[in-house]
């Protein structure tokens, strides 16, 4: 009758020497020596911090407070994001903005500290991903340590007796193994083995995609641009430094890093809800376009939507904002047009209720001949709710009842001053209003097609019926987007990798006992304590039971019972039990 047994004193120090190479670690995590002052010297020193900077700890340490130094820049403004509230945050809170000065906190990803911080982390890295890969190839290179002499001392271990020869016994040990993707190979009266290989490589993995990540987030944000554009229907854009409205970009970024490409708005369309509790939401939004790659491409048509950019290389055209731009016409007082053109206005709220200026800087001359510069404040809303709602707030964000309202003013805009100035805002300073009859600001609301005269022969202003509509763009040049992406796929896959596969090893010996019967033990042992090695440790042992059945006992010799029980393997004590 066949015999199981397993383990069932506690490993001590002597037991675990007793393993010899067979108890050596099961990953590739440098071995932590206990501490000791270095050695007295800058050689001694430096190998100190060298050995601490690498250490895993301090990794996980550094990684901690990038990510908390990266709040801070988030939460405080930035001002390479946006100047305006940076200024706005030092006016408001005049010694707190002195202070996040000194600490860098208005350019956090720029400051000194982030970057000594983000440094450290991928030269602490790079010093642990080093010595474990050598480690690792050594490992794959090398095979299995052989069984250790003792393996009742293992945490997984059954026994049994067959009357097959040892050599038998290993052989069919040595190709079941094999067929369950062991790294096996016979070592003196054993066959030893190992499994799981894949958890220290997704280790590896998930370290080297980190510095994948920090590689692609470093390279992004040195050659990084940001633009916005602002294109009325019918007109167009072109990928250089003057076309954009702003733009900003990475420090090390030049201007022959832009991706040479141009587009044409050729329309755009936007539908919105007309009913229910959604009403005014918009159901379609979005930009036809004409566009080209390089100076020569061929000229392609394209549909940009919300969240649905369009990618040329490295740049992605997003599509952001909409507005009216209504067509204005002045003409000076001999009925000449000294302006003609659509005039984008910005909204002010969901509705598109939106305000703007018209400026006419050249051209026109006054009643008397002489030079002047005309300005219109300009306020339209493409849904009126009519007069007796008292408001010119639009109703709904579609054009169906356009009202445009005027008001008149003429002088001097400061243009020519060599200060620039924002095209949605008038400098009145040198301005002087247009008097109605009552001796009151000129204004009048204009339905298209209609014309608001100037006073005293001066001219006049019509709201020309094609109401055109604009779209604004962003324009991101991001490089290292695709590989910050590949790395985060990779540490996410090498972390799946080593937190759910155990690497372990078996041993299988066959040898021949006192009485002549083959004795088999068979050993298993874990990286960490784990049902999952005691119940394949009891499989494998079934299996080869089953092609080396067990033999009687010396002293059981019953001749009605031809069978024996498979041998069952029993978790030593302390190992985890399920």
């Amino acid at each position: 009758m066949s015999r199981t047994t397993s383990g069932d004193a506690p490993q001590t120090a002597s037991d675990d020497q007793d393993l010899g190479a067979a108890g050596s670690q099961l990953s590739t995590a440098p071995t932590e020596d206990p501490p000791s002052l270095p050695s007295l010297g800058v050689i001694g020193w430096a190998r100190w911090f060298w050995r601490q900077l690498t250490s895993m700890r301090v990794a996980l340490l550094l990684l901690l407070l990038l990510s908390l130094g990266a709040i801070p820049g988030s939460l405080i403004p930035q001002s390479g994001q946006d100047e305006t509230k940076v200024a706005d945050f030092r006016k408001a809170h005049p010694a707190l903005g002195d202070l996040y000065d000194k600490l860098g906190l208005f350019h956090v990803y720029s400051s000194v500290w982030f970057s000594a911080i983000y440094i450290l982390l991928f030269v602490s890295l790079i010093g642990c991903i080093v010595p474990r890969t050598w480690q690792f190839v050594g490992q794959l290179r090398g095979r299995p340590p052989a069984a250790p002499r003792r393996l009742t001392r293992l945490p997984a271990y059954t026994t049994w007796r067959t009357e097959a020869e040892p050599e038998q016994v290993r052989e069919a040990a040595l190709a079941l193994l094999n067929r369950r993707r062991f790294r096996a190979h016979v070592a003196g009266d054993a066959v030893a083995a190992e499994k799981g290989y894949l958890r220290e490589l997704g280790n590896l993995v998930f370290h080297l995609a980190l510095i994948v990540m920090l590689v692609a987030f470093a390279w992004g944000q040195l050659y990084k641009s940001e633009g916005n554009k602002l294109v009325v229907e019918g007109d167009g854009f072109s990928n250089t430094l003057t076309q954009y409205d702003d733009f900003k970009s990475g420090s090390l970024f030049t201007a022959d890093d832009l991706v040479p490409f141009s587009f044409d708005l050729r329309k755009f369309t936007g539908t919105y809800e007309r009913t229910g509790p959604n009403r005014g939401t918009p159901r379609t939004y979005q930009a036809a376009l004409d566009y080209a790659t390089g100076a020569y491409g061929k000229e392609k048509r394209t549909t940009v939507k919300v969240n649905h950019p369009l990618e040329i290389g490295d740049a992605k055209v997003y599509l952001v904002s909409h507005g009216y731009a209504p067509v204005i016409t002045v003409r000076d007082g001999k009925g000449r047009v000294v302006f003609h053109d659509a005039v984008p206005l910005l909204p002010l709220d969901s509705n598109v209720t939106s305000s703007g200026v018209v400026k006419v800087l050249d051209g026109y001359r006054n009643p008397q001949g002489k030079k002047e510069q005309l300005g219109f404040n300009a306020f339209f809303v493409p849904t009126f709710g009519g007069s007796a709602s008292g408001t010119m707030l639009s109703q709904f964000p579609a054009l169906d009842y356009p009202v445009l309202a005027l008001s008149a003013y003429h002088g001097d805009l400061g243009a020519d001053a060599g200060i620039p100035q924002s095209v949605y805002q008038m400098d009145k300073t040198n301005m002087k209003e247009f008097k109605d009859a009552k001796g009151r600001l000129l204004k009048q609301l204009l339905r298209p097609g209609e014309t608001m005269k100037l006073p005293n022969g001066a001219g006049s202003v019509t709201f020309e019926k094609g109401i055109k509509e604009w779209a604004g763009f962003q324009i991101v040049q991001e490089p290292g987007g695709g590989w910050a992406l590949a790395g985060a796929l990779a540490a996410i896959g090498g972390l799946a990798a080593s937190l759910f596969i155990q690497r372990r090893r078996v041993w299988v010996r066959a040898a021949a006992g006192p009485d002549g019967i083959t004795v088999v033990e068979m050993a298993g042992l874990g990286r960490s304590e784990s049902a999952k090695v005691p119940e394949e440790l009891g499989e494998l042992a079934g299996i080869l039971y089953d092609q080396a059945p067990g033999a009687p006992e010396p002293d059981d010799d019953p001749p009605h019972d031809d069978t024996t029980p498979d041998p069952q393997v029993v978790p030593a004590e302390g190992a985890e039990q399920q």
